[in-house]
């Protein structure tokens, strides 16, 4: 059953072979698209456009209403075959804002190629991984090959914002609408420096947490009729920062706690404030669960309070837990595809932040695998044309080896 709120638009597939999708040509158009979160500006129509043009069944989820919190987003799901196993490629359309706009060499929704690269905001993340994969998929279908299983999308307009209304609730939605991921290729910008190096297997969790002391202002002469939140909120990070989280473990560095903000804002020097903030995150690996994290952090905000006379209040919020996606049979096909093309397996690794792989390992096995991730959400984003050109080889090799060994 599908949801109320999809709208599905359908394409039969005819006999004519598939045309071949240009990846420079398809990043620039998704690039001219401005779809700065949670705006789509038509690059899922672009996308849309191409994959029914290939034969994809297309199916957009629109979630959320004007006004929401994270307002209104659209997403795509799009699949190729209606037999398992499905090898879905995941990703998305939505970028981060231009920033500076002064600041930019191109106009940075143009797509302009200069000097072998192709700027605009998104050329990196990731319009320029989605034009590869769909530049790889459209050679193949062009040369009569046909997956022995079915092909999937599932794009997001919603992965640089809050990410309420896209892929975690895409996922429920295809999952309530029967279809099943049997595994799935994200293509963000996995690479720090040069195309190959890294596939991303696994990811560290992150929790965020905004504390709010608040106790009765004061002259600083007479403390005894005030109750400064400033030595409370001191003691609560000492004791959070003190912790030793762990020592890592062999597939993750260790956890770490960073404190990212202190604000009073009292500027007189004799008042006592009334209320004091701070911020931290946790950056944790699979020797944790969130649950078990807010609990401590939780604890240790009772332990100071007990002897508080005033309010800690606390914003306490996991975004996503951390995962692993051990070493297999999946794995080894995506380093063989990049051995393929540029001689060396890349490496796995969990280093970085957090994507949406964080929704879809409850799903399937993931990893990925994209562009290089320098100047992702700089001004003056850019890819060098031939770092596309050869990930679509590399996305390529990936698919045909996948059926190859899970086909059939």
């Amino acid at each position: 059953m599908r949801l109320a709120n999809a709208r599905m638009i359908g394409f039969k597939r005819g006999m004519k072979k598939a045309p071949i999708i240009d990846p420079i040509e398809f990043t620039a158009a998704l690039i001219k698209c401005p779809s700065v979160t949670p705006a789509d500006r038509g690059a899922l129509d672009v996308l849309q456009s191409a994959l029914e043009g290939m034969g994809f069944v297309c199916t957009r989820y629109p979630f959320g209403k004007v006004g929401d919190e994270g307002e209104r987003v659209d997403n795509l799901y799009a699949r190729l075959g209606t037999t398992a196993p499905n090898f879905c490629y995941a990703g998305h359309t939505d970028v981060v804002p231009v920033g500076d706009a002064g600041g930019w060499e191109v106009g940075p929704f143009s797509g302009d190629v200069r000097d072998g690269m192709i700027w605009g905001r998104g050329a990196a993340d990731m319009k320029g991984g989605i034009a590869a994969y769909v530049g790889a998929v459209s050679k193949l279908l062009s040369s009569g090959w046909q997956p022995e299983g079915s092909l999937s999308f599932l794009i997001t307009g919603d992965e640089e914002g809050p990410a309420i209304n896209g892929t975690e609730k895409l996922l429920e939605a295809i999952t309530e609408a029967g279809e099943v991921i049997d595994h799935c290729l994200v293509g963000e910008p996995t690479n720090p420096t040069a195309l190959g190096q890294q596939i991303k297997n696994g990811r560290r969790g992150s929790l965020n947490a905004k504390i709010t002391v608040t106790g009765r202002e004061g002259h600083v002469a007479y403390p005894h009729l005030a109750s400064n939140p400033v030595p409370a909120l001191l003691t609560l990070l000492n004791a959070v920062t003190a912790r030793k989280l762990d020592d890592g473990n062999s597939g993750f560095q260790p956890s770490n706690l960073e404190v990212t903000s202190i604000d009073v804002g009292n500027k007189p020097h004799n008042v006592i404030p009334k209320i004091a903030r701070a911020q931290f995150n946790i950056r944790f690996n699979t020797e944790h669960r969130g649950d078990d994290l807010l609990a401590w952090i939780e604890g240790e905000i009772a332990n100071v309070a007990a002897d508080f006379d005033g309010e800690i209040d606390a914003m306490l919020r996991v975004t996503g837990e951390a995962f692993l996606t051990q070493p297999s049979g999946f794995t080894d096909i995506l380093q063989d595809g990049v051995k393929a093309v540029l001689g060396e397996a890349a490496a796995l690794s969990t280093a970085g932040g957090t994507s949406d792989a964080r929704y879809i390992t409850n799903y399937a096995p993931v990893a990925e695998f994209g562009l290089i991730g320098a100047t992702m959400h700089k001004v003056n984003e850019r890819v060098a044309v031939s770092d596309i050109e050869k990930l679509t080889e590399i996305y390529g090799e990936i698919i045909t080896r996948y059926f190859e060994k899970f086909g059939g």
